[in-house]
């Protein structure tokens, strides 16, 4: 039985749920991210779990020679279009080791991790995407501030995409988001369940120290705000391997 993710991601419908994830957000996170950690031209970058590519494609657009990672054919399908010398994707699950130590930055953005069934699973991704990183190079892993998502929790909502209404129930059950997508489209009923783990600063810290990374900084939105507990929305983690 395929995971959930593989199944779900690979579908046209979650990329209309989620249509409105802004270019220019991500584009001004990669502007930011280039400036902060002063990225060179001579560097080889991944975007790990890449989905259609958009901050791969653009970083490509910035001069910059990137590999676009992700486990849906669909999603790399759609990529390949956007190829050139200095523009690859391939099929990948992040919890492989795709190249040793051939990356001098690699990147997981927009919570792209904690769907696996365990710790165990989440620790290996950790460990395989920093066996792909040179000594000395760098991690960036975007992922929701779990403390903050607890506090806003909206158990039940509606949005209508391109003439398609998605009723969405959320629950959080066994340290884990729950989120049940339902709608109909031409006549026919879909469902579909995504699981995020709650998955806090500690627990990274934990990953970290076992894949031989180093934190070195902690951000909280795609300005490159501090992070701050409570307040935060998102927990952008950048780490050295050592």
């Amino acid at each position: 039985m395929a995971e959930w993710f593989a199944e779900w991601f690979d579908t046209p419908f979650y990329h209309i749920l989620y249509k409105s994830r802004g270019q220019n957000e991500a584009q001004r996170f990669i502007d930011n991210l280039s400036r902060k950690l002063d990225f060179k031209t001579n560097w080889q970058y991944c975007d790990m779990a890449c989905g259609k590519g958009r901050h791969a494609i653009y970083l490509n657009s910035k001069g910059f020679d990137v590999v676009g990672l992700d486990l849906s054919p669909n999603n790399i399908w759609h990529a390949q279009a956007y190829e050139n010398e200095r523009l690859q994707f391939h099929e990948h699950d992040i919890r492989e080791i795709f190249q040793p130590e051939f990356f001098d930055v690699m990147l997981n953005l927009f919570t792209s991790f904690g769907y696996f069934e365990n710790q165990e699973e989440n620790q290996k991704a950790v460990v395989a995407m920093a066996r792909n990183i040179k000594p000395d190079g760098t991690l960036v892993l975007d992922y929701m501030n779990s403390r903050k998502a607890i506090e806003g929790f909206n158990s039940h909502y509606q949005k209508t995409v391109d003439n398609i209404t998605f009723n969405i129930n959320k629950r959080i059950e066994f340290g884990y988001i729950f989120k049940n997508i339902s709608f109909e489209t031409e006549g026919d009923q879909h469902q579909y369940e995504e699981r995020v783990k709650l998955l806090f600063l500690e627990d990274f810290r934990h990953f970290f120290e076992k894949a031989d990374l180093t934190l070195t900084a902690v951000y909280g939105d795609y300005d490159l705000n501090p992070y701050q507990d409570l307040v935060s929305d998102r927990m952008i983690m950048i780490c050295k391997k050592n």
